[in-house]
């Protein structure tokens, strides 16, 4: 599974907006290759950011 399907498979499953450094904790993946997985998937549409340096999954 790439870190892209992980951090969308993560927010999914907290059912809550979560902070980069939570999604690494909870996933297991280190929080650079984190960042780079959230710029990507907000630039596709796919994570948004309901609040500041919080994100989630539509």
């Amino acid at each position: 599974m790439s870190v892209n399907e992980t951090v969308i498979q993560t927010l999914k499953s907290a059912g809550e907006p979560l902070k980069a450094g939570e999604i690494a904790e909870k996933a297991a993946l280190d929080k650079k290759d984190v960042d780079k997985a959230i710029k990507a998937l907000k630039a596709d549409g796919v994570v948004t950011s309901p609040k500041r340096c919080y994100y989630t999954v539509d």
